[in-house]
Formats: C-alpha cells, sequence, structure tokens
C-alpha cells in the first residue's frame, strides 16, 4: 500500500497540485523537488513565433506542454501582440500533446482540433498518421533543451517541421527545499520519486551530485523506487543507472498510478 509512503515528484509546488491531491487522498505524504526552471528566450518570442508562421505558413501547430503555451502568450499580453498570436494559431490546425496543453490552449480562446490518445511525441506521430498529412507543414513550439525525436518522427511521417525554441531549461537554483530532501534521502527515508521529464533527471542529478558522489548516489538509488513518467524520462534515467518503471499513461496521474501499483505489489 502507498499509504503512508513519502514520494518525491520532480516539480515545483505551482506545477504540483494534482499530484498533492492524489497522494493526500491516498494518505501518502508528498515532497516536492523543483529540479528545472524555464529560462525564457526574452520579448523576442513572439515576434520570432509570428514572422516564423508568416514564413513558413504551417497547416498545423502543435504544441508540447502547458508552459510553452502560458509564456508564448504572457509575453504576448505584455506587448499587445496578444490577438496577433490568437489568430496566428487559429489560422493552422491545432494539436495538443495532452490534457493539460489542452486547456491551457482554450483558456487562451484557441479551438484544439487533435489530442492523441498517448501524450507523448509517439502520440503525437500516432495522430498525423492516421490524419494522412503528407506534405503538411507543422511548426512546433517549444524548449531548446528538447531532443530531435519528434521532428525526426514527423519528417519520416512526410511532414515539413519548423521547431520554433521559446525557452531553455537549467537546474534549479531555487533549493532551498532540498536540504531536507537529501537528509530524508540518506536516512532511506524516501520511499519513491516520480520522475517528470528528462530535463527533470539532469536537474536532479546536477543538484544531488552537489552533495553525493556519483557512486553513493547510484546506490541509495537502488533503494527507492522510481517512475518516469515516460519513455524519453526513463531513457535520461538509464544513464544513471537508475532502475525504473514508465507509466503506462504519460501524465502525472499515470505515474502516481504506477507508483501505487508498485507498493501494492510489495
Amino acid at each position: 500500500m502507498i499509504s503512508g509512503k513519502t514520494i518525491a515528484i520532480t516539480r515545483s509546488k505551482e506545477d504540483s497540485a494534482e499530484f498533492i491531491e492524489l497522494a493526500t487522498k491516498e494518505n501518502a505524504i508528498p515532497i516536492l523537488l523543483p529540479t528545472i526552471e524555464l529560462v525564457s528566450k526574452g520579448d523576442k518570442i513572439v515576434d520570432e513565433f509570428l514572422s516564423d508562421v508568416a514564413e513558413f505558413n504551417p497547416d498545423y501547430s502543435v504544441f508540447m506542454s502547458s508552459k510553452a503555451v502560458k509564456l508564448l502568450f504572457d509575453v504576448a499580453k505584455n506587448h499587445s501582440k496578444y490577438r496577433d498570436l490568437q489568430l496566428a494559431i487559429a489560422n493552422t490546425t491545432v494539436m495538443a500533446v495532452g490534457p493539460k496543453t489542452k486547456d491551457a490552449l482554450e483558456k487562451e480562446g484557441i479551438r484544439v482540433a487533435h489530442m492523441p490518445t498517448r501524450y507523448s511525441s509517439v502520440g503525437v506521430g500516432e495522430m498525423f498518421t492516421r490524419l494522412n498529412a503528407v506534405g503538411k507543414k507543422v511548426i512546433v513550439p517549444r524548449s531548446g533543451a528538447s531532443t530531435e525525436f519528434l521532428a525526426n518522427l514527423l519528417k519520416k511521417i512526410g511532414l515539413i517541421v519548423k521547431e520554433n525554441y521559446l525557452y531553455d531549461v537549467q537546474a534549479s537554483s531555487n533549493t532551498d527545499q532540498w536540504a531536507g530532501f537529501k537528509q530524508s534521502f540518506s536516512q532511506n527515508k524516501i520511499d519513491g520519486i516520480v520522475f517528470t521529464s528528462a530535463s527533470s533527471v539532469r536537474g536532479f542529478f546536477e543538484i544531488m551530485l552537489k552533495e553525493f558522489t556519483q557512486s553513493d548516489l547510484v546506490k541509495q538509488m537502488q533503494k527507492v523506487q522510481v517512475v518516469a513518467i515516460g519513455p524519453f524520462t526513463a531513457e535520461e534515467l538509464k544513464k544513471f543507472n537508475a532502475e525504473t518503471r514508465i507509466a503506462d499513461v504519460h501524465t502525472v496521474p499515470g505515474a502516481f498510478e504506477a507508483m501505487k501499483n508498485i507498493f501494492s505489489l510489495a
């Protein structure tokens, strides 16, 4: 049973309401670890996006995170470009990778035409295959730290792809919550960790390796149940020799369900 277990998630407090609710309902103890922070490319991102749309004339726009949506529209609001941005996106067929991203777009008045059943790059690829979109143009506003997997996948399907980079990712500078976590971790008081992105894995290890040697950290991680929200997160964990289970559904509830299943079988 997960009741009474201490489960950490690699997210900030602002992004963890859903996880806290799920953990609290099951009488688990949530710990929030802000592993990464976004570094915006600045006020130019809206002008660059609008310029790319005008030049590229995409048929589709694909949003891979709610953060990308929020960042783009927040900057647009600050520079009186909100309506321009709305129109530019609305003139394309919009795809959201998952429900949170879909909700973020709809809050900005954007109609989402498609959302894959698998909330991942693979799911996006499957959706485009079903749409028979060979030869269509796709713009993807996203993180500069993203892998080339999605772009390469869409190109193999026969799409013409333009990625538009809105922000970079770095290890979090807000490490106030980490002292208590590191102590509990050392004392075997952390039962599970949910990793929510490949970037969060890199941020976690960058922060933890300031306190532990790599061999000690790997040994200690073997005493903790680890869940990756999706396959790319799991691949990143493998680089650090961390054993993990991949959530069947690539969302926070899906990852929490995977963690519950681990403890129900223990």
